[in-house]
C-alpha cells in the first residue's frame, strides 16, 4: 500500500469517526502502524476537568480519562466534525503513549506530532494541533465566561472492541 493511499485511508477513518470508540480504532491503528505496539483493554472516562487538562492516563491502570468539557467547548466553538475528531484523536494518542510506557511529556509530545504527520500528513488538522498544541483551538474563545457545572465522570460505553473475552 503506498505512503498517500495509507494517509487517504487514516483521514477518512478520522473524519468519518462517530464516536470515540471510531476514534480510538484509529489510534490504536496508527500506533502498530508507527511504532508496532499495542494494548488492549484500555476503557475511557469522560468528565469535567480543569480547562487546562485535556486528559489524563493514571498510571498502572488501563483508563483514560477525557475532559469532556473542553471538547464540548471546542464542539460548541468551532463546529466542525472534523475538528473535534482531531483533537480528540490527539489526546487519545498522547495518554495511550502514556499507557504504553513513555512518561516523558516532552518526548510524548513530540512521538504525537510525528505519528500524526506520517499517518495525515504534514497539512493535515490533526497534524497542526500536534504541533502547535490543542490549546491553539481555544484561541479567542473567552474561556472566563465558562461555568461548566461538574457532573458525574462517565464510562464510555463499547469504547474498546474485544475480540474475546477477558477472564
Amino acid at each position: 500500500m503506498s505512503e498517500s493511499s495509507i494517509v487517504e485511508r487514516y483521514r477518512s477513518r478520522l473524519e468519518n469517526a462517530t464516536k470515540y470508540g471510531e476514534i480510538w480504532e484509529v489510534v490504536k491503528d496508527t500506533v502498530k502502524f508507527t511504532l508496532h505496539k499495542h494494548r488492549r483493554g484500555m476503557m475511557l472516562f469522560l468528565d469535567d476537568l480543569p480547562i487546562q487538562l485535556g486528559a489524563y492516563h493514571p498510571l498502572a491502570t488501563n483508563n483514560i480519562v477525557l475532559n469532556r468539557t473542553l471538547v464540548q467547548i471546542v464542539e460548541a466553538a468551532i463546529k466542525s466534525k472534523r475538528v473535534v475528531n482531531a483533537l480528540i484523536y490527539n489526546l487519545l494518542l498522547h495518554e495511550y503513549l502514556h499507557a504504553l510506557g513513555q512518561f516523558r511529556e516532552l518526548k510524548v509530545r513530540r512521538m504525537v506530532y510525528e505519528i500524526a504527520k506520517k499517518c495525515f500528513g504534514e497539512n493535515h488538522v490533526t497534524t497542526l494541533i500536534a504541533k502547535k498544541s490543542p490549546w491553539v483551538l481555544l484561541k479567542g474563545i473567552p474561556l472566563e465566561t465558562v461555568n461548566a457545572p461538574k457532573r458525574v465522570m462517565e464510562i464510555v460505553k463499547d469504547f474498546e472492541k474485544a475480540d474475546r473475552y477477558i477472564v
